[in-house]
């Protein structure tokens, strides 16, 4: 094999690799799209017109008031009620594979 090939080869791999990871859920977004639909509900009520997006958007982390030496992760989704829109952002402190639920923010997507 010659090495400009084995090059190219090499940096297929690498972008695929970097391309799979970068469209990887991020961790805590299962439980953060459990949470938005409680979330909603608690505002709103038991309503068969609440739906969650699946997709989960990774923001900037934020630092813990308490500690500022820990870090909270800090997750968007999106839901819907018959025609209103709504913006959760779930905190999470999360430890190796545990995500404990820090604080929550739900905002409709309104303009007035």
């Amino acid at each position: 094999m010659n090495k400009a090939f084995s090059r190219t080869v090499a940096g297929v791999a690498l972008y695929a690799a970097v391309a799979s990871f970068a469209n990887a859920a991020p961790q805590c977004s299962s439980d953060a799209v459990v949470r938005a639909k409680k979330l909603l509900t608690f505002h709103f009520g038991e309503d068969d017109r609440i739906s969650i997006s699946p997709d989960v958007k990774e923001l900037p982390s934020i630092r813990n008031p308490a500690n500022s030496k820990q870090q909270f992760k800090v997750l968007e989704v999106w839901g819907s009620i018959y025609k209103g829109n709504y913006r959760m952002r779930l905190i999470y402190f999360v430890s190796g594979a545990d995500c404990t639920l820090m604080g929550q923010e739900v905002l409709e997507y309104a303009s007035l």
